[in-house]
């Protein structure tokens, strides 16, 4: 059985100052991306919640970039 290990995500914000890109880039291209893909979704009391990257999921998300041209 593979259990995935990871023991924390980069918040989008974080993510676009990392790749030079805005949220708003990086939400449009990321909506295709799943769990599995290293995308998240962080949730505290009382927000609506956030889109969080893995460290595998910055990866996918810098070869969607790649792929989009962007």
């Amino acid at each position: 059985m593979h259990i995935n290990k990871i023991s924390h995500v980069f918040t989008i914000s974080h993510v676009a100052g990392l790749l030079g890109k805005t949220e708003e880039v990086l939400a449009r291209i990321a909506e295709t991306m799943e769990p599995e893909d290293g995308c998240l979704w962080v949730v505290g009391v009382g927000e609506d919640g956030v889109m969080a990257f893995t460290p595998d999921g910055i990866e996918n998300l810098r070869e969607l970039i790649d792929d989009a041209g962007e």
